[in-house]
């Protein structure tokens, strides 16, 4: 079993910077495709970014359109912990994020695939 925790976010200016960290119990970490998914309120959860576990030491990583070139999500299995570092962060970023932990490789932007979550931590991005 892995247990997830969330920390990292906070109330920022639009523009501003955050880095989400996703820290993980168990040794099996680094077995574990991890994904960031965020939640807004009244909206359904979406995906964020996922990256791989690693293959022949590399990793394959995915980017919802509306993150690309300002997200970036990484891992440091040494660290049992996944990272999300958030850039030129816009008010409409605003949500809870959660990261999750899952098997399945062919299915990383679909939340029903991931066995494990965080509890979240909120973002919240000002105009």
């Amino acid at each position: 079993q892995v247990q997830l925790v969330e920390s990292g976010g906070g109330l920022v200016q639009a523009g501003s910077s955050l880095r989400l960290s996703c820290a993980a119990s168990g040794r099996t970490f680094s077995r574990y495709n991890v994904g960031w998914f965020r939640q807004a309120p009244g909206k359904e959860r979406q995906f964020v970014a996922a990256i791989t576990a690693a293959s022949y030491g590399t990793y394959r990583v995915d980017y919802r359109d509306f993150v690309k070139g300002r997200f970036t999500i990484s891992r440091d299995d040494a660290k049992n912990t996944a990272y999300l570092q958030m850039n030129t962060l816009e008010p409409e970023d605003t949500a809870v994020y959660y990261c999750a932990a899952s098997t399945d490789g062919f299915g990383l932007r679909n939340f029903a695939k991931y066995i494990y979550w965080g509890q979240g931590t909120q973002v919240t991005v000002s105009s």
